[in-house]
C-alpha cells in the first residue's frame, strides 16, 4: 500500500511543463534602428527618359538638300574629337578631346550660343542631329546627349536645368576622312590640333 500512495503523490504534484514566453522585445529594438539606417543609405534612382528621332530613309533621287534640312544643326561625335555645324556642313566650331577626356563643358558652351544667336535671329529651334562615328562608345553618346539637352544654369540663388536642344536626332556621321578631304584640309591635325 505505501507503494500506492507514493505513486498517486507523485502525479498529483507533477507539474505540466511550462510553455517558454517568447520575447521579442530585442528584435524590435533591432528594427526600429535598422530600418531608418537603412532608408537613410539608399540611393533612389532617377530614370530620364528623352525621345530620340531616327532618321528618314532617303532615295538615291533626294541628292538635293531640302532648305529646312540644310538649316539643321549637327554635332558631329567622333571617338576623339566633336564638330559642330549649323547650318548642316558649315563648321561652328571644332571641339579635341582635352587629355583624353571628351570636352563636354566646351560644347555645351558652344551650344549656348548658337541657341543665343538664333534666340536673337527669332528662331526657336529645339531640335539637333548626333551624328555618331562608328567607334563611339555608349557613354560618350549618353554624355553628348546629356550635354545637347539642357545645361546648369544659376537663376537668382537656384540652379535648374536650362534647355538647348531636346529633340534629338540619331545618325551615322561621315568618316574622317571624307570630312577633311570636303573641307580641303591636308590632315586630320589641322582639326583637332593633334593626329586622330
Amino acid at each position: 500500500m505505501s507503494q500506492g500512495r507514493s505513486r498517486r503523490k507523485t502525479g498529483r504534484f507533477r507539474q505540466a511543463p511550462a510553455v517558454p514566453e517568447l520575447d521579442i522585445t530585442s528584435f524590435m529594438n533591432l528594427m526600429i534602428i535598422l530600418v531608418p539606417v537603412l532608408l537613410m543609405s539608399m540611393v533612389f534612382s532617377h530614370t530620364t527618359v528623352l525621345d530620340l528621332q531616327l532618321p528618314d530613309l532617303m532615295s538615291a533621287s533626294d541628292l538635293t538638300t531640302p532648305p529646312a534640312q540644310a538649316m539643321q544643326l549637327e554635332v558631329l561625335v567622333y571617338p576623339h574629337y566633336m564638330q559642330v555645324n549649323y547650318p548642316a556642313g558649315v563648321m561652328v566650331k571644332a571641339i579635341p578631346d582635352e587629355a583624353g577626356v571628351a570636352d563636354y563643358p566646351l560644347l555645351a558652351g558652344v551650344l549656348k550660343e548658337v541657341k543665343q544667336r538664333l534666340a536673337n535671329q527669332a528662331i526657336d529651334k529645339r531640335d539637333v542631329r548626333l551624328l555618331l562615328a562608328p567607334g563611339v562608345d555608349y557613354q560618350m553618346l549618353v554624355a553628348t546627349m546629356d550635354t545637347v539637352t539642357s545645361y546648369t544654369a544659376v537663376v537668382g540663388v537656384d540652379l535648374v536645368q536650362a534647355e538647348l536642344f531636346p529633340d534629338i536626332a540619331l545618325g551615322d556621321a561621315p568618316s574622317l576622312a571624307t570630312l577633311s578631304s570636303s573641307r580641303g584640309i591636308s590632315s586630320l591635325t589641322d582639326i583637332a590640333g593633334r593626329a586622330l
